[in-house]
C-alpha cells in the first residue's frame, strides 16, 4: 500500500503533556524569535555602553593630563622671553668685575635691561600702575604716608615708592605711594599737638 502524506489534520494526538513534534519546514515559534532578537539587541546595546563608558573616561584622563601640563607649562612664553635678559644682567655683572669697567656704560647696560624686561612682561599682559599725580585709589594704591603739600589737591599720589603692577585687568602689586592730605589749618595742629 502506498503512503500518503499525512496533514496536520490526520496526525495522530500528541499523548497529554507532550506538544506535538515540529513539523518539517514549519516556521519557528514567534515568542522564541522575538526573546532571541531582543537578547542580541541587548548584547549590542551593552557593547556600544561600555564602548562609551571606556571613551569619557579616556577623555576624562586626557583633560586631566593636559590640564596638568597646561599648569606645569604655563610660564614657558615668559621665560623665553626672560632668557635675554638674564643674559643681560650676567653681561652686566661680568663686566662690573672688570677694572677698566666705566660706570656710565654699566648703567646705561642696565637701563637696556630693565627695557627689555619691561617689554617682555608687556608682551604676557603685565603693565605698570602709572600712579604719580593721579588721584589715590584704594585698589590700585597702597598709602605709606601722607604727606602735606599745598600745591597740589588732597588726595593726590605725591610720589611713588614703588611701582605698582596689573596682569591685563587683575592687580599683581599696587603701586606703594605718598598721597597729600589736607594741609591742617594752625588752629587744628595746635588741637592735635597741644
Amino acid at each position: 500500500m502506498a503512503e500518503t502524506p499525512m496533514d496536520a489534520a490526520s496526525a495522530p494526538p500528541a499523548p497529554a503533556g507532550q506538544s506535538p513534534p515540529p513539523e518539517a519546514g514549519a516556521a519557528p515559534q514567534p515568542g522564541a524569535d522575538a526573546t532571541a532578537a531582543l537578547q542580541a539587541e541587548n548584547a549590542a546595546l551593552q557593547d556600544r555602553l561600555l564602548r562609551a563608558l571606556a571613551e569619557a573616561d579616556n577623555t576624562r584622563r586626557r583633560a586631566t593630563r593636559d590640564l596638568a601640563d597646561e599648569r606645569r607649562f604655563a610660564v614657558t612664553g615668559l621665560a623665553r622671553a626672560l632668557l635675554p635678559v638674564l643674559d643681560n644682567l650676567r653681561r652686566a655683572i661680568v663686566a662690573s668685575e672688570q677694572p677698566e669697567s666705566q660706570g656710565a656704560s654699566l648703567i646705561d647696560g642696565v637701563r637696556a635691561t630693565e627695557r627689555l624686561l619691561m617689554g617682555a612682561l608687556e608682551g604676557v599682559g603685565v603693565q605698570r600702575v602709572d600712579a604719580r599725580g593721579a588721584p589715590f585709589d584704594p585698589l590700585r594704591h597702597e598709602a605709606m604716608m601722607e604727606v602735606d603739600d599745598p600745591a597740589t589737591a588732597p588726595g593726590t599720589v605725591h610720589d611713588v615708592m614703588e611701582d605698582g603692577y596689573v596682569l591685563h585687568d587683575r592687580l599683581l602689586r599696587p603701586a606703594r605711594v605718598t598721597v597729600t592730605r589736607r594741609a591742617m589749618a594752625r588752629d587744628d595742629h595746635d588741637k592735635a599737638n597741644p
